[in-house]
């Protein structure tokens, strides 16, 4: 199902915006500030719909910062201005659509499907892939790369790997993780976790731990996206 990323801070327009659109079929994905869009626009969402009006920066600045990052999703702005000013702005910043509110939700799931279909062959591709800052895992070839560049990994690093980024975002328990890549269920051998990390951050040249941060007592936790990647 596609994914659409719903960035609004009004909890009425997001709640009926996400039943809409969950009643038809797309998986939803919802955001707040423009913050937390920055985040979830790395969990590879198919569009994005995007309110001008948030309570730490504007769309148009969450847009301008996507794109700089070099992410291309689809983005349908919504927004109450309706000036055309304001709607040059949003298309010169990298924008791909623009509805006013108040707005009809079969207008908004119209431009949605023709945001999928000028978009789709591209996306399809993307959406086969995880990528966390400066890592793209690539779901199709088992290929990872650093930087545009190959990393080669084991079999168990992969399987890591890809668990890790399939929770980017959130504290995942070391137990978890055994039970996950290892199929163990004992605490005992946790220190093979720790091991595995350990060579997991130096192929991928994150000895800081700026995207595989370890949580101490809890596990570890995956950004989804380093700071410096859209200057949060």
């Amino acid at each position: 199902m596609p994914r659409v990323l719903v960035v609004e801070d009004d909890p009425a327009i997001s709640s009926m915006l996400t039943l809409a659109l969950r009643f038809l079929d797309y998986t939803v994905i919802e955001a707040a500030t423009g913050r937390e869009a920055l985040h979830a626009a790395r969990r590879s969402p198919d569009v994005i719909l995007l309110d001008v009006g948030l309570p730490d920066f504007d769309g148009f600045e969450v847009c301008r910062r996507l794109r700089a990052a070099g992410i291309r999703v689809p983005v349908l702005f919504l927004t109450a201005k309706n000036s055309v000013e304001d709607k040059v702005h949003a298309l010169t910043l990298g924008g791909d659509d623009y509805v006013t509110k108040p707005f009809d939700l079969n207008e908004v799931a119209a431009r949605i499907r023709a945001l999928l279909r000028r978009c789709g062959e591209p996306r399809a591709e993307s959406a086969r892939s995880l990528r966390v800052g400066w890592v793209v895992l690539d779901l199709d070839t088992l290929e990872v790369t650093r930087h545009g560049r190959p990393v080669r990994l084991s079999a168990t690093e992969l399987a890591l790997l890809r668990y890790l980024l399939d929770n980017a975002g959130r504290v995942v328990p070391r137990a978890a993780i055994l039970k996950s890549v290892w199929n163990h269920d004992s605490q005992s051998e946790s220190g093979v976790v720790e091991t595995c990390i350990y060579s997991l951050r130096r192929k991928l040249g994150d000895i800081d731990q700026s995207l595989i941060r370890t949580v101490r007592g809890a596990g570890y936790l995956v950004r989804e996206s380093p700071p410096e990647d859209l200057g949060l």
